[in-house]
């Protein structure tokens, strides 16, 4: 694939990182942070390989499915835990990750 193929998932990618970065952030500012340690280390995990796989897909890599594959199931997961927190910023993030997943998982696919 080319670049051109890439660029909508490479931004679904980006975007998904900083709604998770934005998500953490406010996570470690609830009054019961503890409550959301679980949510806080998915999102730094997903922001992670969602950076990791637009690096790849942006050179165009052969590992590129591998670690869509594996972004797309991270994504997963976070989406999931972020569902389950009636905070705007944590419904946020949990949509922008379920974009993301479906974007990766239909280039792994």
């Amino acid at each position: 694939m080319h670049f051109g193929a890439f660029k909508e998932k490479i931004e679904a990618c980006h975007i998904c990182a900083a709604y998770c970065d934005q998500c953490a952030t406010q996570c470690l500012q609830e009054d019961e942070v503890h409550k959301m340690a679980e949510c806080i280390r998915m999102d730094i995990q997903c922001a992670q390989i969602c950076r990791l796989a637009a690096s790849y897909m942006a050179q165009n890599s052969e590992y590129a499915n591998d670690i869509c594959q594996l972004c797309a199931d991270i994504c997963q997961k976070c989406a999931d835990e972020c569902a389950k927190h009636d905070a705007d910023h944590c419904q946020a993030c949990a949509q922008a990750c379920q974009q993301c997943a479906n974007a990766c998982a239909s280039i792994a696919a």
